[in-house]
């Protein structure tokens, strides 16, 4: 639903609401207020993530308004002052934001989004901000470590059956061909988004006709181009490879054609694709090639690869589409900074969970490059106006032992938050997805084995300027000599 009185200006934690009516009706509300969006852990104990949802960001605040059936709900709450319920009928965003481009590796603790807007604006958009990012930072990461499990093998996202929700299946879908997704089953993210949509038959399908060698028939006169026949409704061996086999040659090779696909959803993976491929083989059908789905993830791809099975394609549901195994990307939204006539003002948050501890400030992200190797080193995060000199050596602490440095030499710098919107301007061109889905694929081409794999991978530098570090300390100090 789409009209006049629908917006998404509601889609926030009630909280927000309230607190902007504070903010409205207290000294701060024309504070200038930084925040940063970032995680704290890479899902499934993973050595890297991969930042998507910005788009979606963008469209949001570009249409943020609230509609007079807003406003009337609002008052209908009886705790809105008519001084706010104006504001809000007037709203729109006039601040700024920094981002990493959708595509590019991140890392926990960095800020891969900041926001620098008036405090009522900038805490208003923080829920959606937040679910954008978590939802397919979430799903193109989930899908960038099934494809590089499959090694060069296309994977088609299946998974819109499974998905919470219609925006979860198109989105996801969207985020899944980001991470590396050759496509999806689902229609409505290609007519959306551009992701290439695809599928052939359903087990329906075959149970429909009087036999699975009519139904097998009947595809391949309709669909001669490289179709696939799902061959485990019955029996893989029995009977759906034999049709299958059947319907090629006396449909297919006719015409001049040889491209075709087997399909199997169920089964000992392995056992049955090394008898498929066997048996294709010996009917003449080298052209044939094998896609697998059902329940399937990284873990079970590297099993059944390392296991010798024979197959060329996956198509994989439920586990891409909900990230099944850790199923939370926790991306959060914290201040770190104010400002007020032009001077800006550090903000920490201190918690008894050292991991909760934010770094204050407006800051800066830079990656350095190897200029021998081109690969990621490290990441530096500054304050926003410290630079980075590709001649000098930068001292860089491991994140595991902090009393341990690394000198970097022989590097190129780059930053990482790029403008995206300038006094509420729309100032960054979004590429197309394709060129998205690229960008990720070079990031990841800049990581090392070791940050890459799937177990107890190394964690990737993250560390904090010299200045930075002293202005954390100093405000550490400061709050705990105030208890």
């Amino acid at each position: 639903m789409v009209n006049d009185e629908y917006s998404l200006a509601l889609l926030c934690d009630f909280y927000e609401l309230t607190m902007g009516r504070g903010y409205f009706n207290s000294p701060v509300r024309d504070r200038i207020a930084y925040f940063d969006v970032f995680f704290r852990r890479v899902p499934d104990g993973g050595g890297y993530a991969v930042a998507a949802g910005l788009r979606q960001v963008a469209d949001y605040i570009e249409n943020l308004h609230f509609t007079e059936s807003d406003i009337e709900y609002l008052r209908g709450r009886g705790i809105f002052d008519e001084g706010f319920l104006s504001y809000l009928r007037d709203f729109r965003f006039t601040g700024d934001i920094w981002s990493v481009p959708e595509g590019t590796v991140v890392f926990p603790r960095e800020p891969i989004m900041t926001v620098r807007a008036p405090v009522i604006q900038a805490q208003l958009i923080e829920t959606y901000c937040l679910l954008a990012f978590n939802h397919q930072s979430l799903i193109a990461t989930k899908a960038s470590r099934m494809v590089r499990a499959a090694r060069g093998r296309p994977i088609a996202e299946f998974g819109s059956r499974r998905a919470h929700g219609e925006s979860a299946a198109v989105l996801g879908a969207r985020a899944a061909f980001i991470g590396g997704c050759a496509g999806t089953a689902c229609t409505l993210s290609d007519k959306l988004y551009g992701v290439p949509a695809g599928g052939t038959m359903a087990h329906s399908w075959v149970q429909m006709f009087d036999s699975e060698y009519e139904a097998f028939e009947t595809y391949c006169r309709l669909y001669p181009e490289n179709p696939t026949l799902l061959v485990d409704t019955y029996s893989v061996f029995g009977s759906g490879i034999p049709n299958a086999v059947k319907a090629v040659k006396n449909v297919l090779w006719p015409m001049g054609k040889k491209k075709c696909a087997i399909r199997i959803d169920s089964g000992d993976i392995t056992y049955i694709t090394k008898k498929a491929r066997r048996i294709l083989d010996e009917e003449g059908l080298t052209d044939c090639t094998i896609t697998v789905s059902n329940s399937i993830d990284e873990y079970l791809i590297n099993e059944l690869l390392s296991q010798g099975a024979v197959i060329d394609a996956f198509g994989i549901g439920e586990r891409l589409i909900t990230a099944k195994s850790d199923a939370v990307f926790g991306c959060v939204y914290k201040l770190a900074a104010i400002e007020e006539n032009g001077v800006i003002t550090p903000k920490i948050k201190i918690s008894e969970n050292t991991e909760k501890i934010t770094n204050p400030h407006f800051k800066k992200v830079y990656r350095f490059y190897s200029n021998e190797t081109g690969k990621a080193e490290a990441d530096l995060i500054t304050l926003h106006d410290e630079t980075v000199d590709d001649r000098e050596p930068i001292e860089i602490f491991d994140p595991e032992f902090t009393w341990k440095r690394r000198t970097l030499t022989n590097f190129t710098s780059r930053e990482l938050l790029i403008p995206i919107f300038k006094n509420g301007e729309l100032v960054y061109e979004f590429p197309e997805l394709t060129e998205v889905r690229e960008h990720c694929k070079r990031e990841i081409a800049t990581m090392w084995d070791e940050v890459l794999r799937f177990e107890n991978p190394h964690e990737y530098y993250v560390d904090l300027s010299q200045k930075l570090w002293d202005i954390k300390n100093r405000m550490l100090s400061e709050k705990n000599g105030k208890k």
